[in-house]
């Protein structure tokens, strides 16, 4: 029967024997795997990670109840395991990874390109000109803004400008029936750096059904890397903007401006949000 003060007691006793180091490790490890659920948390790799638990628990129930056929095939299963995890949560591994190397290291050292505050609103400024004079003509683009991470496998699959941000150029790009409309273009270090870029479609099912290729490369560059997307609708000349695998529709000029100053200057400045830190506002 169960005991209260014994329990109690052998909780404290527990306790006293539990070190600095041991609280410390605990603390540590708790966050981990805390962080990695919060990671995966409303994607696949969760209902992945649901079906492993699964097998583990009926595992350990085959080999409880003597179902010494079942008890061999799931072993053997678990066997490869590791290599499984490793094939299935590739997406999840990558962008976990990224997300380490993104992180500031002072011992590193800084990029040594940055933009005055000055040159980066005029960027800005042309930037978000070009979308909306394109959206009140209803042309469809897709502007990538890299950031910390590098996407040089995509710039390499379009035609390398490296021009200067200007409005006249961005339109003169996406005007329909010319060489280069068809992809995105990308702006790495204050450069329009390339364009005619593919881009990888992202492979999430929740999205709307009206959403086109153009969005759904958007959301699928964002997905692989730190970059801001901006989409122009050719259907409905609507601005939008995706980030970190979301996209924010029906973005207004005011608003779409504000928020690239505050992700752009951050990136900039080259300083990483904290740990804690999410989402497109700041």
């Amino acid at each position: 029967m169960f005991n209260i003060d014994s329990f109690w007691q052998g909780f404290i006793s527990l306790a006293k024997n539990v070190s600095i180091p041991d609280l410390v490790d605990i603390i540590i490890v708790t966050y981990i795997f805390y962080k990695i659920y919060t990671f995966i948390k409303d994607t696949r790799a969760e209902q992945v990670l649901k079906g492993m638990l699964f097998l583990l628990i009926a595992t350990k129930l085959s080999e409880i109840f003597n179902l010494h056929t079942l008890y061999w095939m799931l072993e053997n299963t678990l066997t490869v395991g590791l290599i499984a995890v490793l094939i299935i949560f590739q997406p999840e591994l990558r962008s976990g990874l990224e997300y380490i190397g993104r992180t500031k290291f002072n011992f590193l050292g800084k990029n040594n390109y940055t933009l005055t505050e000055d040159m980066l609103n005029k960027d800005i400024e042309e930037i978000v000109e070009c979308l909306y004079s394109l959206s009140r003509q209803k042309i469809g683009a897709l502007i990538i803004m890299e950031r910390d991470t590098k996407i040089g496998e995509v710039i390499n699959t379009g035609t390398i400008i490296d021009g200067d941000i200007s409005r006249q150029l961005l339109i003169n790009i996406f005007i329909p029936n010319t060489p280069l409309h068809d992809g995105a273009v990308v702006i790495r270090d204050g450069k329009v750096k390339a364009a005619a870029c593919f881009l990888p479609l992202t492979e999430s099912k929740d999205l709307s059904k009206d959403l086109g290729t153009r969005h759904r490369a958007a959301i699928g560059v964002s997905e692989i890397s730190d970059c801001l997307s901006l989409i122009v609708s050719e259907e409905t000349g609507a601005v939008s903007i995706a980030k970190s695998g979301k996209l924010y529709r029906n973005m207004t000029k005011e608003r779409l401006t504000n928020i690239l100053r505050s992700n752009l200057k951050s990136s900039n400045q080259n300083q990483e949000k904290g740990f804690f830190k999410g989402g497109i506002f700041r």
